[in-house]
Order: structure tokens, then sequence, then C-alpha cells
């Protein structure tokens, strides 16, 4: 037996911020980071609370890969002003945030048995990037700083009441990190469709997500002001994190929470330069019926962006390029080495970082079951070497 939910009321397309105009009254909690500030990015939903008589405050104190620490900030911040609505403003990090902070909110409101009021804040998250789909998964990714690693929370206790997806809020993203985050679609979309537990539910939105994603997001890498290629873009994102909250990721991203983590590299990037070497990887080997379930995910899921798809192999051979050839136009490296990470170090680092990939909450609904040994070969394929893309 299989689920499917979708809990989040999504609003999108140009000025769909204007949502926001039907609170009146209400007390509100706006959380995103320094650089969302500092743009002015929030003005654009503070100018509505201040036409709307909301009273509100601003804990930006949100950094890239958020940590404990700054959740625990953001949580007593929430308990000492009761808002009723939480607004999160930003990337990945600032709706992770926000959502480990809904997430301890509720824990602790249990924990007291209701003899202390903390009310449930009604919860929007406004992405300002098109690549996470925070905004309507139960997933938050949040940094333990003393240990060096990133550790995934999953609960629909955190998923977002509402998600406005306005391609306004993207339009002034750096190239590079339109193409960072563009690519982690692409890897959401990848891990969905060959899941244990995908669906025709997951399936449908990862096709066509996966489609928008190879023809929109070379489009707004080499002009942010396209804005069907940001709207596009932005609504691909989405529809790949409705699909992965239902269906489950795989090792592309457990090894990349891991290396990314301990090598300080955007989760993107990350999962951009595994990519080709863990569908190689799973694609490997037969079942007890004669073939191999995620190659054949993979073929299939080739045919949808036009790929040669006359055999399995054809179709993931094809699959793997194309990404690569993505990668390429987007200056997006295709080895660790290339990424900057000194071999000393990775090889010190080896066995730390598998270890901790294997154990990543993520790697249970990978297709194909995994090793901690598996783990460390495909991490050495993605250092400095491009064989190991056949099968």
């Amino acid at each position: 037996m299989k689920n499917f939910k979708e809990m989040t009321e999504i609003v999108h397309g140009i000025d769909a911020i204007q949502y926001l105009e039907r609170f009146k009254n209400k007390r509100a909690c706006i959380v995103t980071d320094p650089t969302m500030v500092q743009l002015k990015v929030v003005d654009r939903v503070t100018e509505i609370f201040d036409r709307n008589k909301i009273d509100y405050d601003v804990f930006s104190e949100v950094e890239p890969d958020p940590s404990f620490g700054v959740v625990y900030k953001g949580l007593n911040h929430i308990i000492k002003n009761k808002p009723e609505l939480l607004i999160a403003v930003g990337g990945g990090s600032a709706i992770d945030a926000a959502k480990a902070i809904m997430y301890f909110c509720i824990k602790i409101k249990e924990s007291l048995l209701d003899t202390q009021e903390i009310p449930k804040p009604f919860f929007i998250a406004i992405p300002t990037t098109s690549g996470t789909g925070s905004e309507v998964t139960a997933y938050s990714v949040i940094t333990d700083k003393e240990k060096n690693i990133k550790i995934p929370i999953i609960d629909s206790l955190m998923v977002p009441d509402v998600a406005i997806l306005d391609p306004i809020f993207t339009k002034t993203i750096p190239s590079h990190v339109t193409a960072d985050t563009g690519i982690d679609v692409l890897t959401h979309c990848v891990e969905a469709y060959v899941s244990k537990d995908a669906s025709d539910f997951t399936d449908a939105l990862v096709e066509k997500a996966t489609v928008q994603v190879f023809r929109y997001l070379p489009v707004a890498y080499k002009d942010g002001s396209n804005m069907e290629a940001r709207e596009k873009l932005h609504n691909a994102s989405c529809m790949a994190g409705i699909a992965f909250t239902n269906a489950g990721l795989g090792i592309n991203h457990s090894m990349a929470h891991s290396l990314g983590s301990h090598f300080k590299m955007s989760h993107g990037r990350s999962n951009a330069i595994l990519m080709p070497y863990i569908i190689a990887f799973n694609s490997k080997g037969q079942d007890k019926t004669g073939y191999n379930p995620a190659a054949v995910k993979y073929a299939e899921l080739a045919k949808y962006i036009g790929l040669p798809n006359s055999t399995v192999e054809t179709g993931v051979l094809g699959l793997i390029e194309a990404i690569k050839v993505m990668k390429i136009a987007m200056g997006i490296p295709a080895t660790i080495k290339e990424a900057g990470v000194d071999r000393e170090s990775f090889m010190n680092s080896l066995d730390e970082i598998s270890a901790m990939a294997l154990e990543d909450i993520c790697t249970s609904s990978n297709p194909k079951k995994v090793s901690k040994e598996d783990i460390k070969n495909i991490y050495l394929e993605a250092y400095d070497r491009n064989s190991g893309l056949s099968f």
C-alpha cells in the first residue's frame, strides 16, 4: 500500500504575493536571511503588512545550511512573540529553518499539554529560488555544526499551509545559483522517479517537471530576466517537491548531504556532480525477473525529454549524457576534484563521509540496496574519473 498526500495550497504566477492582502490585523513573524533583507526582497512582504496593519517582526539570522542554534533562536522568538502568521522568505535554508522552528514549536506545545499558550501559526512559504521544493515538503535539513553533519528531519507537522510561487522573487538570482538550484530540481525528479515508493501520481509530476527543467533551466541560466522561464522553473521545483515528499529520494541526496557538509559545497552542486555516477550505479545488475527496474525507469524518463530510447541501455546512457551536457553548459564541475576538493583531504575523509551517507534517511528509499563499500566506490568514481558510466 502506498500513500499520496498534498497538504499545501499553492498560489502561483506573477504577483501571486498579492495573496497576502487577505490578512488583516494579525501578528506575524518573517523568517529570512540577511541577504533577503539587504536586497529589500522582504520589503515586498512588509509593504503589504504595513498597508493592512499587520504587526510583524523579522527574524533574519538564518545562515546557509541552517544550524540547530539558529533554529533554537527562532523558536525562542516565536515563543516570545506568539505570531498568528509565520512567513518564510528565501531559499531552501530560510524555509527549512522556518519549518524546523514550526516543528519544535508544536512539539513543545504538545509536551506542555497545552498548559502554556503557544499557538500554531498559519505557515506560508515564499521561495526565492527554484530548487529545493521545500515550500511543499515534509523535509527540513538542519546542520549540526559541532559534528559537521546535515540531519534531515521528516514530519508532516512542518508542511506549510500555503506556498506562494511568485517568479518575480527569483528574477535577480545570480546565474550560478540558478544553475545549482535548478539542477537540484532535476535530482529530485530523477530520484523520486526510481524510488522504491514511486507511484503513478508521483511519476506524473516528475515527468512534467523534468521536461520543464530541461527546457527552461538553460534559458533561465542565460537570461535571468526571462519571466516565462523563471515561472516554469519555479513550478517545476514545486512539482518535484510534491513528488519526492511522497516518493522519497535516494543515495544521490544521502551522499550530497555528507559531501556538501564536509567540504562546504552547495547542496545543488553536490547533487549535480554525483548524479551521473549514481544513475550508472543504480542501473547495473538485474533482479530475479531478468531486468533492472531502475534502469527501465531512467530510460522512460529519457523518453519524456526526447532522448534516444530504442533500448534500456540507450535510454539510460542518453539521460546521463544529457545531464553532463547541461552541467557543462552551466559551468558545473564534472567531478569532485574539479570542484576544488584536495585529494588528500578527500581520501582522509572518504570513510567518514561514506558512513554518514549510508546512515542518511534518504538511503532507505534508494531503488538498489547499497553498502558502505558501494558508496565509497561511487565517491571515488566521482572524484576524478569518468569511467563506470556504463552497465
